[in-house]
């Protein structure tokens, strides 16, 4: 039987996730990545980027499979309340304060994500492992390759605005999902470590399905969150 386009793009999305972690053994980052503070509630640097809330059934497997585990050994690191945790689908401008763009720029991207995300169909995500960032954590997953497609058509169109994506890639041609669960301004224990590393042998969550997608403000934690505007996948 011949292999799936799909199986196929999740083998390339898996070797984009196994380049990170090489940079990131290696101490040789050339991602965009932010910059631990002390008050993450509170940051005042702000981004503006597309995102999926995910289903209060996905918010309770990650909460009682993985941040409650790992709460327990390091309650002093930062965990994202359930109503921040969110998907990762396409940053606009990265954070920063001041911010990187203004409320012309935020109408911009209003009106392109209106035209784009409603001609693209919803894709499934398959979760299968932690990535341990220098300074946060993430549970990440491989996806049909409708996130691409998403993805790069919202590039073109943020580009002819005026407006491109000011985020550094390592690949700029396939992209995964990637769920923030926790944020470090302390330093990782090796029990942590050592967790992390047990629980990502073990994901046992079933494929979801991203249908929608946000627009939104916020700092990093999407805390003091403003959504712009929601729409459906086909």
């Amino acid at each position: 039987m011949p292999v799936s386009d799909s199986t196929l793009h999740q083998k390339k999305q898996i070797e984009v996730i196994n380049e990170i972690e090489r940079q990131i053994n290696n101490s040789s980052l050339n991602f965009s990545t932010v910059d631990p503070i002390g008050d993450f509630d509170n940051d005042p640097r702000i981004c503006l980027t597309g995102v999926h809330f995910p289903k209060q059934e996905l918010i309770d497997k990650i909460y009682k499979l993985l941040i409650n585990p790992l709460r327990q050994i390091s309650p002093n690191h930062y965990f994202y309340s359930r109503e921040s945790i969110h998907i990762s689908v396409k940053s606009v401008r990265i954070i920063n304060d001041p911010p990187h763009f203004s409320e012309c720029d935020v109408e911009k991207a209003k009106k392109i994500f209106s035209n784009v995300i409603p001609r693209h169909h919803s894709y499934k995500t398959y979760f299968y492992r932690l990535l341990l960032f220098p300074s946060n954590l993430a549970l990440i997953g491989t996806t049909e390759p409708e996130l691409d497609e998403i993805v790069l058509d919202l590039d073109q169109e943020l580009e002819n605005a005026g407006i491109p994506d000011d985020k550094q890639y390592t690949n700029s041609q396939y992209f995964f999902c990637n769920i923030t669960l926790a944020r470090f301004d302390s330093l990782v224990i090796k029990e942590f470590k050592e967790k992390v590393e047990e629980l990502s042998q073990h994901i046992s969550i079933p494929p979801y399905v991203v249908n929608s997608v946000s627009l939104v403000t916020g700092n990093a934690a999407m805390k003091n969150k403003q959504i712009v505007g929601e729409w459906n996948l086909i």
